[in-house]
């Protein structure tokens, strides 16, 4: 079973938001790791970000019944991003066989994309 899942995201929405509601978004969005790897680089959260989204729709569950923070996008070393899901996010992927998974994120022209696929056996 292959299931994948794509988000777009244009990076200056994250650049103009109100400072103070910015603070607050990025706490509730990604994690504590996430920040720190990211900092306060919009292109690097904008990537995550729509990782975090290509990701819950290869869940089938889109934002919502997923929170944010429990799916985690982390690089490697090598800057290769991995995906961690935890809470309901982990239940949904081994309620549905879902094992390994592969994100790709790439940034152009004001947009940082991102594609994710997951393969497993059916549950």
């Amino acid at each position: 079973m292959i299931k994948s899942g794509i988000d777009l995201v244009q990076t200056h929405r994250l650049a103009e938001v109100n400072p103070a509601i910015r603070t607050r978004f990025i706490q509730r969005v990604f994690t504590q790791a996430e920040q720190t790897q990211a900092g306060d680089d919009n292109e690097t959260l904008s990537g995550i970000f729509a990782a975090k989204e290509a990701v819950s729709k290869a869940l089938g569950t889109g934002i919502g019944r997923v929170a944010w923070q429990d799916i985690e996008i982390l690089n490697e070393k090598t800057g290769e991003p991995l995906v961690y899901l935890h809470g309901f996010a982990k239940q949904v992927a081994e309620h549905k066989g879902l094992t390994q998974w592969s994100v790709s994120i790439t940034h152009d022209g004001g947009l940082a994309a991102a594609v994710a696929v997951a393969i497993g056996e059916r549950a």
